[in-house]
């Protein structure tokens, strides 16, 4: 009887551990992020991976959200440029840092055919955050500019969601319920037998 209260309490403090919190780190990462300036209102989800860079910059694997009335449908790869704006690179990276994106920041495109560039000029006095927002038709190099294009500044801000990885915690909780069960039918049939 005393092993099956100690099998007992070993697999309830196991699986309470996970109720509170006690969950692996997953292997992304998602943030809420969102800027305005000017006639131009951004908002959505990135996805990045969970370590950051030596100098804190995490790197953005996906993006979803709106510019204005249109809804992002791809992110930008990583070292090329939006149509319209060569030679300008972007590096799709993001930090809890003040400065939260780099002067190359990162891209993406819309529903509408645009192509967008948030990013941080710190190389501006004073320096700030700035969106690039190219629309067809695209001429190369960013001296091109059309009508259509811009370059504004704007108020940028993100930050991360904390959500537990649901098949982790849901395996966790199920392994420790089937070792609680386990035990209890273990114990019922060893008394059944000395009966």
């Amino acid at each position: 009887m005393k092993k099956f209260t100690l099998l007992s309490v070993t697999s309830l403090i196991a699986t309470s551990g996970l109720l509170g919190g006690q969950i692996q780190p997953a292997s992304a990462l998602t943030w809420e992020w969102s800027y305005s300036g000017s006639g131009i209102n951004a908002s959505g989800t990135l996805t990045t991976n969970d370590t950051p860079d030596d100098l804190g910059y995490y790197l953005i694997t996906g993006i979803t959200g709106t510019r204005n009335d249109e809804t992002i449908t791809g992110l930008q790869p990583t070292g090329t440029a939006i149509p319209g704006n060569e030679p300008f690179e972007v590096d799709n990276l993001i930090s809890l840092n003040p400065q939260q994106l780099t002067k190359d920041g990162f891209g993406y495109f819309t529903s509408g055919g645009n192509f967008v560039n948030p990013f941080f000029a710190s190389f501006l006095e004073p320096p700030g955050y700035f969106e690039v927002f190219s629309a067809p038709p695209f001429v190369p190099g960013f001296e091109n500019f059309g009508p259509e294009d811009s370059e504004l500044t704007v108020s940028f801000s993100a930050t991360p969601i904390t959500v537990p990885e649901p098949s982790s915690t849901l395996s966790l909780l199920l392994l420790g319920t089937f070792v609680t069960g386990s035990v209890i039918l273990h114990q019922k049939k060893k008394l059944s037998a000395k009966a």
